[in-house]
C-alpha cells in the first residue's frame, strides 16, 4: 500500500508558475512508476504525464508538452510537477499516482491516488 499527498496547488495568473509536489509513503518510493492526472470542471479525468522509477524517462500529454516537466527525488519519497506558462485551460484539481507496472502512459492503470489539489489559472 502506498499513500500518496499533493500540495502547491493554489490560484495563479495565467502565465505564472506553480510547482506541485507529491510525497509518498508505505512501501519503498522508487519501486513505482508516477504520474500527474488532472480533472477539470465538467471533464474526465486525463493524464498529464508520468515518469519510470528511476525518473530518467518522462512522457506528457500534447497539451502540456514544453510547458510542464515532473521529475522526482527518491531520496525525499517525492514526485514534482513543475508549471510554467500556465493557461486558463490547466485549471483543474491534480492528482498524483503510483503503478507497479511498467509503462509511461495511462496505461496500465495505476494502482494508487493522492486526494488532489487544486490549480486555478485566472485569466
Amino acid at each position: 500500500q502506498v499513500q500518496l499527498v499533493e500540495s502547491g496547488g493554489g490560484l495563479v495568473q495565467a502565465g505564472g508558475s506553480l510547482r506541485l509536489s507529491c510525497t509518498a509513503s508505505g512501501r519503498t518510493f522508487s519501486n513505482y512508476y508516477m504520474g500527474w492526472f488532472r480533472r477539470a470542471p465538467g471533464k474526465e479525468r486525463g493524464f498529464v504525464g508520468g515518469l519510470t522509477r528511476s525518473g530518467s524517462s518522462t512522457a506528457y500529454a500534447d497539451s502540456v508538452k514544453g510547458r510542464f516537466t515532473i521529475s522526482r527525488d527518491n531520496a525525499k519519497n517525492t514526485v514534482y510537477l513543475q508549471m510554467n506558462s500556465l493557461k486558463p485551460e490547466d485549471t483543474a484539481v491534480y492528482y498524483c499516482a503510483a503503478k507497479v507496472d511498467a509503462g509511461l502512459g495511462p496505461r496500465p492503470p495505476y494502482d494508487y491516488w493522492g486526494q488532489g489539489t487544486q490549480v486555478t489559472v485566472s485569466s
